[in-house]
């Protein structure tokens, strides 16, 4: 998590709150318009209904203590600012404390559809709805109190869960139909399409391969894991994760499925 970034994230002033300039809102505006004609229908019912409980405004970025209000009454979360990209461990440490990291920056015009770091449109837009859902603000408090107390090597494994659930989750229900809960899907409009067609592999939960599967975060994912529902990250909190993680490195990474990255 901890690597070079073009952005630079902007700093609060002395009341906490973040001035940002016109063409930045106006990014956030055309992100926020075309996720909601691309999300209904294809996001899950949990995160809908919390995008509806933060009322996000449409034409301008939020303030996080705007978003930090619901937070706190839904599920006692809050967010912290933070910069473009974060330490393994500060990041564990907030989400431990019920702290949400939001980078305080937009994405450029020339990265709208897809970003590697994750910028206050992917965290707030893609993230902070499922934190008014208790079974996901659950799993996401769980997963910061195991990678505080992890080592670096066990961090790298836990890494790969929270990849393929938090950030690029899906949910597969009964009648085989997929809808996203993943904040890296959510907030991108090129891979919310992208995972509804037939290009991308779908598999089953398994917690021990997920922790095997290799990933890169700069290409479409050719791989996702599927749940049944969102209540089912609260039995993926009660399993023996930290004895999955040691089972993942016994057993080895499985091979990439992508192409290695050029250079």
């Amino acid at each position: 998590m901890s690597k070079p970034t073009k952005y630079i994230a902007r700093l609060p002033d002395a009341s906490g709150s973040i001035e940002y300039p016109q063409d930045e809102h106006d990014i956030w505006q055309e992100l926020y318009s075309r996720q909601l004609v691309n999300l209904p229908g294809r996001a899950c019912q949990a995160y809908l209904d919390g995008l509806e409980r933060l009322a996000l405004p449409s034409d301008r970025i939020p303030q996080l203590s705007e978003i930090d209000r619901v937070l706190k009454e839904t599920t006692g979360w809050k967010t912290a600012a933070v910069p473009a990209l974060i330490s393994f461990g500060k990041f564990f440490e907030l989400l431990a404390n019920k702290s949400f990291p939001v980078a305080t920056f937009i994405r450029s015009r020339e990265e709208l559809d897809y970003l590697q770091e994750p910028d206050i449109f992917h965290e707030v837009f893609g993230h902070c709805p499922l934190l008014t859902n208790p079974s996901f603000a659950h799993f996401s408090h769980l997963y910061g109190q195991l990678g505080l107390a992890a080592s670096k090597e066990e961090r790298v494994y836990l890494a790969r869960l929270y990849w393929f659930t938090v950030e690029f989750g899906i949910i597969r229900a009964e009648n085989n139909k997929l809808s996203i809960y993943g904040g890296g899907i959510i907030s991108s409009p090129g891979e919310t399409l992208f995972v509804m067609g037939n290009e991308p592999e779908i598999r089953e939960f398994d917690l021990v391969d997920v922790m095997r599967t290799p990933y890169r975060i700069d290409i479409m994912q050719p791989i996702y894991y599927a749940i049944n529902s969102i209540s089912e990250l609260d039995s993926i909190a009660e399993m023996d994760i930290m004895g999955a993680v040691k089972k993942a490195q016994q057993l080895g990474l499985f091979a990439a499925t992508y192409p290695a990255k050029a250079g």
